[in-house]
């Protein structure tokens, strides 16, 4: 069964909702709110990733991110911590936090990976060619799922070789991160083949650009669920958590037989 991975953003400028869970006791709340909704875990970020999107200091995001990762672990929540940075992931590690959730797949700090190989948690690499104020000068593929594929396995071979056992890592093809609206949706009709790969994988659409065009984006990103429900993803990265879970509902027993 596909699991929902819920969003929280401690953040002033994330794209979605950028200041609403600044504070902690906010942040808290809202997780606590996303767990009753149904949640499996929670994806804690201090960082925003959204297209020109400025960084923090490492100092900065370890401040927004460990004491809600602390907060949530007490509770018996499964943490996943969004963060490029190996002190944050090494901070968050400590303070109990069962993934790292990599956007960057390795690349923004060459120390991630021996962070993540010296722990027992959990490994999210995704697909992703640049920082955010530059990335989507870098999104031209000649074919971006073979594309796409290739540099994934180039970072899951160094997370490999860097003591990263290939059953902790989770491949993610990384919507919306130096892509264009009509590479994201190439991606999502052939996500059998990142299926196919032998890594449990995630999808991460909520809310995305590339969903402008529905009438209501979170209906819209419930479609991809169901969608990445029925291709047999490990698990959706949303803000929403209850229409997900009806979107997981429909794709699984689709998939069923």
């Amino acid at each position: 069964m596909t699991r929902v991975m819920g969003i929280i953003n401690i953040t002033p400028d994330s794209f979605s909702d950028g200041g609403r869970w600044f504070d902690h006791d906010d942040a808290l709340a809202h997780a606590r709110e996303l767990l009753a909704q149904g949640a499996d875990m929670i994806d804690v970020g201090g960082e925003s990733t959204r297209p020109g999107a400025p960084r923090v200091d490492e100092a900065e995001e370890i401040r927004r991110v460990v004491p809600l990762v602390e907060a949530l672990v007490r509770d018996g929540v499964t943490v996943s911590v969004d963060t490029m940075r190996s002190a944050t992931a090494r901070a968050s590690i400590d303070a109990g936090a069962a993934i790292i959730n990599d956007v960057s797949g390795g690349l923004a700090d060459p120390a991630m990976l021996g962070v993540v190989a010296a722990s027992e948690a959990e490994y999210v690499l995704m697909h992703w060619r640049a920082h955010s104020d530059v990335m989507q000068e870098v999104a031209s593929y000649d074919d971006v799922v073979a594309d796409v594929i290739r540099e994934l396995l180039v970072q899951r071979d160094a997370a490999v070789a860097a003591g990263i056992g290939a059953d902790r890592i989770i491949l993610d093809p990384g919507l919306g991160f130096s892509k264009t609206g009509g590479h994201n949706w190439e991606l999502l009709r052939r996500l059998d083949e990142f299926q196919a790969l032998g890594h449990r994988v995630l999808v991460g659409a909520s809310r995305k650009r590339f969903l402008a065009g529905a009438r209501d984006r979170d209906v819209a990103t419930a479609m991809v669920t169901a969608w990445s429900a029925w291709h047999g993803a490990w698990a959706v990265r949303t803000h929403d958590v209850a229409l997900q879970l009806d979107g997981v509902f429909v794709g699984s027993k689709l998939r069923s037989r």
